[in-house]
């Protein structure tokens, strides 16, 4: 008769009271658009520090960090890399990926 004590059974609602506005509490801040802008911003700034360390190991160049007391214009002491056919090419690319839209769009206009 354990299971119809009143006692027992306030105890138990109110433990399942507790632990469902804790699930409630952790949906909430998981889907608050607050928190999404964060983990997206967080997710941008990590895919754009591979990229650009993978843009570096395909130049050849290790850049170090720098601090904020530092002068910008040394953050490439040996030798500043060659970028103008990197963004020639990133221009290029670019440039095709607009005409296949553009190009698409007047296809799916004409049909």
């Amino acid at each position: 008769m354990a299971d119809t004590d009143p006692d027992e059974l306030e105890r138990r609602i109110a433990r399942t009271r507790a632990e469902l506005a804790q699930t409630v509490d952790a949906i909430a801040d998981r889907v608050s658009p607050r928190r999404v802008a964060e983990r997206t911003v967080t997710d941008v700034k990590s895919r754009a520090g591979h990229f650009v360390a993978s843009v570096g190991d395909a130049l050849g160049v290790a850049p170090r960090s720098v601090a904020h007391h530092d002068d910008p214009e040394r953050a490439w002491e040996e030798e500043r890399p060659d970028l103008g056919p990197v963004l020639i090419g990133v221009g290029a690319v670019l440039v095709v990926g607009a005409a296949i839209v553009l190009w698409r769009r007047g296809r799916r206009q004409r049909a």
